[in-house]
């Protein structure tokens, strides 16, 4: 009998990394192929990972190419994800369809975390935290981020949940399930584009260190489930919540009115939000990654000597 395949496929930067104990960042895939336009997303891809090099770790962007689950991609495979419309948005429940068939997948934030953790790596960047949907109690529609997030302990570093959610129910559901939320430097959770979204931070920490040290206690406690950083954008990027608001009312009118529904809500929302806004929503997406990426890779330098 043939042995099975390995789960995911590692480049030997990122597998020599693990295997060592040195920091390591696991990045998602659909903010490249289906959150930012091309050739924005190639470019801030690349930036990403310089980023987190800079810093100290090595960057494991993931994805599935040819229906192989990969930690750490080429510029050649960034490319492909960027360019080719046959990509599919692939979440948790998607990964098998994409791996059986031998497709392409670019992964959301509950499939990376998933494979993050097949891979090793436990800390993972990303730009915002899915969550409840507006309109779920009639919806239903809540991303499998926070269900994975309840049983996958990789740490996500984000700007918070995305401004177009629920993000009162988002937090409600994240404490039903025993996630720990810690906000850096603030004591307001914050909402991707707005450094404030009205909900206090559940709790509050001030560095890299201070993230660390609550991976270990979390482990040593026996919790399995991930854990929530959230990184408020810096001041100069944001769009305060009062204008951005205005913006997420009009592009949610639109999403009715086409009739939009499932895994197609969130890249319409995002892709209107940027032409309402002339691309300064785009600008702030971009400069909330960069400052996510250098936390990131400073929390798993820290965590990985203790």
């Amino acid at each position: 009998m043939t042995a099975p395949a390995p789960a995911i496929r590692l480049t030997d930067e990122v597998a020599t990394a693990v295997a060592e104990g040195r920091p390591v960042v696991a990045l998602e895939s659909t903010i490249i192929s289906h959150g930012m336009p091309y050739p924005d997303n190639v470019a801030m891809a690349l930036e990403v990972e310089g980023i987190v090099r800079e810093h100290g770790a090595v960057p494991a962007t993931i994805a599935v190419l040819d229906g192989v689950p990969r930690a750490g991609l080429d510029p050649d495979a960034l490319e492909l994800l960027a360019r080719d419309p046959g990509v599919t948005k692939a979440s948790v429940r998607d990964l098998p369809h994409v791996v059986a068939r031998g497709g392409h997948g670019a992964t959301t934030v509950a499939a990376t975390m998933r494979l993050a953790a097949l891979a090793g790596i436990d800390v993972f960047v990303t730009g915002g935290l899915g969550g409840v949907h507006r309109g779920a109690p009639e919806s239903f529609d809540v991303s499998a981020d926070l269900t994975e997030l309840a049983t996958t302990p990789v740490t996500v570093v984000c700007a918070g949940v995305k401004s177009i959610l629920d993000i009162g129910l988002t937090l409600e559901v994240l404490e039903t399930n025993g996630v720990p939320v810690m906000v850096v430097g603030s004591d307001d959770f914050p909402a991707f584009y707005s450094r404030v979204s009205g909900y206090a931070a559940p709790s509050r920490v001030e560095s890299a260190a201070d993230v660390a040290a609550a991976m270990t206690a979390a482990r040593g406690l026996g919790l399995r489930s991930g854990l929530v950083v959230a990184n408020p954008i810096p001041v100069a990027d944001e769009i305060p919540a009062a204008e951005i608001d205005v913006v997420i009312g009009r592009a949610l009118a639109d999403l009715d009115a086409l009739g939009i529904s499932g895994k197609d809500v969130t890249p319409y929302l995002l892709k209107r939000i940027v032409e309402l806004t002339d691309g300064a929503s785009l600008v702030a997406n971009i400069a909330l990654v960069r400052h996510n990426a250098r936390l990131g890779a400073a929390i798993a330098t820290a965590h990985a000597v203790r």
